[in-house]
């Protein structure tokens, strides 16, 4: 049998930036079988009041989780996750994910997240997750491993 790696993680999430085009805001929604118009037709969307077509809630979901499981590998366990979403988020948009380890204890870690764009917040909440067997968190608060620490 073989040992389960270790690995020790940063608290604070490595950004992701993710450029919207029309494209990716059609496909994502039809993906998720969310045939709502405000999210494929521009004049429809433009008739019920906002700009253009923007991103459905299924699709900030799973970038927010995505977010958060490339952080930890693909053995996690999300065992909860709560957002709220803030301002739509429309083709055009640099939608810009980050994260930090705000609690933890020994069977679970809680991590607030945000997605954010030039006119504000488009997604906020916190994942909460179980890390894979080996895992630790480090130290410390800046993203360096915690062995950073311990050499000074």
């Amino acid at each position: 049998m073989t040992e389960p790696r270790t690995q020790t993680l940063p608290r604070r999430l490595p950004e992701v930036r993710i450029p919207v085009d029309r494209t990716f805001v059609v496909a994502s929604a039809m993906a998720s079988q969310d045939f709502q118009d405000v999210h494929h037709d521009p004049d429809l969307a433009r008739e019920r009041g906002a700009p253009d077509i923007f991103l459905n809630i299924l699709t900030s979901t799973g970038l927010v989780e995505r977010l958060v499981t490339d952080w930890a590998g693909p053995a996690v366990t999300v065992n909860r996750l709560q957002i709220r979403l803030g301002m739509p988020c429309h083709p055009g948009d640099e939608l810009v994910l980050t994260g930090e380890v705000s609690d933890e204890d020994s069977d679970q870690v809680v991590v607030q997240v945000r997605g954010t764009h030039e006119r504000g917040v488009h997604v906020s909440g916190s994942v909460t997750v179980a890390l894979p067997e080996g895992t630790t968190l480090a130290t410390l608060n800046d993203g360096r491993p915690a062995i950073e620490e311990r050499s000074r």
